[in-house]
């Protein structure tokens, strides 16, 4: 298991290096002076040259990716001009609210995507098996942004449960309760479209593994109908989820954007909306890179479960 794992992380080091790169080309081919949008329009050409050369905007694309790159292997990530503060502290203070609400969304779709998929595939062609799949489809459907704000004005404005934005409240707040109840409708507006995907797969794997021959043996044994789907058909059927549940981290994460914007929660999100505006190209650089990272790490994560779960995945 040690050699596997070590494999698989050796075969990430071109994946992230193709990573630096690909953040860095978009960003430098992004139209605009930078220089200009820090200074304001009536900036004098003096002031620009110099701002440009302290920056080090006046050196040639493979020169300031190579300066980049190799303050990144440091752990360097530039400073953010817009914040005047380092870009790695600003990123890691902003991904830890991303985080928890990344990780509370991945958590609730996980576990009434696996459930509803399950009870699906047992009830197939049933009325519970239609009602899931109706609301499975809904959820795939209706876009994030969109449902969030549903949320926010019916359990916000109209019955005042939960509130409309941030992470902690402006006074009196800042504890657990005070995080959950801000945590709610953001996180089950982002788990929405991952719960459909999950329910749907879990139902699809969860019918085929049903279909088995072992599966009609188990009954045949006289085993109860609970062990044959929980201790037999599900445990065979999470080995082809798992995959899809770490895909599915990687979109929370990255839907995290919009969704932090329309909540106005204080994550790295909302930190790349706010640097995309003010063109704060390393703050920028520094956030997508921690999320594009982190997308891959979590595909690890759930390739490693994965070959624990079936290990004739190792070889």
């Amino acid at each position: 298991m040690t050699a596997y794992i070590a494999k698989r992380l050796l075969a990430l080091i071109p994946v992230l290096f193709g990573l630096t790169l690909i953040v860095f080309l978009i960003m430098a081919l992004i139209p605009g002076d930078p220089a200009r949008a820090i200074l304001g329009a009536y900036a004098t050409p003096e002031n620009l040259e110099r701002l440009n050369r302290q920056l080090g905007l006046d050196r040639s694309m493979p020169e300031q990716y190579l300066i980049w790159l190799g303050n990144l292997l440091q752990g360097d990530l530039g400073r953010s001009y817009s914040l005047n503060r380092p870009v790695i502290d600003e990123v890691m203070e902003r991904f830890s609210a991303t985080l928890i609400l990344a990780g509370t969304a991945l958590v609730i779709c996980s576990v009434l995507g696996l459930l509803a998929g399950i009870i699906s595939a047992v009830r197939q062609f049933g009325w519970t098996d239609r009602i899931v799949t109706f609301f499975v489809l809904i959820g795939i459907s209706t876009p994030s942004f969109f449902l969030g704000l549903l949320l926010i004005l019916l359990f916000a404005v109209q019955l005042r449960w939960f509130p409309a934005s941030g992470m902690y409240a402006i006074y009196g707040g800042g504890d657990l309760p005070d995080l959950i109840r801000h945590l709610v409708l953001p996180s089950l507006t982002l788990a929405a479209v991952a719960t459909g995907v999950i329910a749907r797969l879990t139902r699809t794997a969860m019918l085929e593994v049903l279909r088995q021959d072992y599966i009609r043996t188990a009954r045949a044994k006289g085993l109860t109908e609970r062990k044959v789907i929980y201790r037999h058909a599900f445990k065979a059927a999470l080995v082809s989820v798992i995959p899809v549940i770490g895909i599915q981290a990687g979109f929370v994460l990255g839907g995290a954007v919009y969704i932090e914007t329309v909540f106005q929660w204080p994550g790295i999100g909302a930190m790349l909306v706010n640097a995309i505006s003010t063109r704060d190209i390393l703050l920028v650089q520094g956030g997508v890179l921690v999320v594009a990272a982190s997308y891959v790490l979590f595909n690890l994560a759930a390739d490693v479960v994965q070959s624990i779960l079936d290990p004739r995945l190792r070889r």
